[in-house]
């Protein structure tokens, strides 16, 4: 379903795919089965957005972002795809970030150019990411910071990889 107020020039979207209103598509962005991308997002050519995938609203997916399966990009996240940006002077080579699979990202989060996070990261609210995020772990602040671990099914676990209900948890991915 594409909402009839947005704009998607992209040159296949799944029917299964939701498209709200106000979104802006390039055509060559490459856009997954059963995403759900929110009103007022905007989506360039060098961008391949996964199966399963949410964006929540007022996302921008600049040329270089891969946005693997089953990752949820809520409100506001900002992307950066060029490490010292000029006005009017175009960078000949973007960095690519890559979100992999079961990756989540909390709002109003900064992910800075060329970053990877990792399989089921958990990146909190607010953060500015500057640095690489590791499979299965949890990072918030400014900069983003490793504060516990987080299990594929969303178990949050402290630095012993310890639960809430005090049960100690291992990881595969670690």
């Amino acid at each position: 379903m594409v909402h009839p107020l947005a704009d998607v020039k992209a040159i296949y979207v799944p029917e299964s795919t939701n498209i709200w209103q106000f979104c802006v598509i390039f055509p060559n962005a490459q856009i997954g089965y059963n995403c759900n991308i929110c009103a007022n997002v905007l989506i360039e050519n060098d961008v391949i957005v996964g199966n399963n995938v949410t964006i929540k609203s007022g996302v921008q997916l600049w040329d270089g972002v891969v946005v693997e399966d089953n990752v949820f990009i809520g409100p506001n996240v900002t992307f950066t795809n060029d490490l010292i940006p000029r006005s009017k002077v175009y960078s000949k080579s973007i960095l690519r970030t890559i979100l992999k699979r079961g990756a989540s990202i909390g709002a109003n989060s900064t992910i800075i150019a060329g970053k990877i996070i990792g399989e089921y990261a958990f990146v909190g609210a607010g953060s500015v990411v500057t640095t690489n995020i590791p499979a299965n772990t949890v990072w918030y602040g400014n900069p983003a910071r490793q504060h516990g671990y987080i299990t594929n099914d969303g178990i949050l676990l402290d630095m012993d990889c310890r639960g809430q209900d005090g049960n100690q948890y291992k990881l595969e991915r670690i």
